[in-house]
């Protein structure tokens, strides 16, 4: 039983590794275009980064839980929107180039934050640059997986199986192979736990 599981696993990272690889890279490039631009002083960046927090310390449910105490709650409720926000990346996968911008919209994000309310930078000190650096890290992974999954399954349904491995049927209209959806599903559980890992370092450290 837990062989099958495992091949079925590696069967979906072989199919998804071209889109997983891809997605992650996009992520890392637009966090670095994002953390150099706040670190440089552009004006529009640090106006965006101080609109974005200010909009969610004032209406962001996760920090009124943490406010209050609540560390837990703050970070399930972060863990569930986090999980909610990876499947509709990889639903967005489905047409490849959105896939591509939703990534690189969410790696620019999480480069502008790189700088306090004061811009000053999170990196200078230790404890703040490892804090910053690790959620970061934590927080992409299981994106690139979810995006990366959901970006093969666009390209599975516009490639020939010979180029993307998926010889059975397909979704009619969509073209989607069921197997994709299957390698899809597989890698999206994989991401959720991380997800939960993700927050629970983020609000509980």
């Amino acid at each position: 039983m837990h062989s099958g599981f495992y091949t079925r696993i590696r069967r979906a990272f072989r199919h998804t590794i071209f889109g997983i690889w891809t997605i992650a890279l996009t992520y890392g490039l637009f966090v670095l275009a994002g953390l150099s631009m706040v670190h440089s002083g552009n004006r529009f960046a640090l106006d965006f980064r101080d609109k974005l927090v200010g909009k969610a310390q004032h209406e962001s449910r996760i920090l009124r839980q943490l406010d209050r105490g609540n560390s837990a709650a703050a970070a399930g409720l972060d863990a569930a929107g986090n999980s909610a926000a990876g499947f509709l990346s990889m639903v967005a996968g489905y047409g490849v180039p959105a896939g591509y911008g939703v990534a690189a919209y969410r790696g620019w994000i999480g480069g502008i934050v790189s700088v306090d309310g004061r811009h000053r930078s999170r990196l200078s000190r230790p404890f703040p640059a490892f804090y910053y650096l690790v959620t970061l890290l934590l927080q992409l992974l299981p994106y690139s997986l979810a995006g990366g999954a959901g970006v093969s399954m666009g390209i599975a349904a516009f490639a020939g199986g010979d180029r993307t491995g998926y010889n059975g049927p397909r979704i009619r209209f969509l073209q989607i192979p069921y197997e994709a959806i299957g390698d899809a599903a597989c890698i999206y559980a994989i991401s959720v736990p991380l997800f939960a890992i993700a927050s629970l370092f983020e609000f509980m450290i």
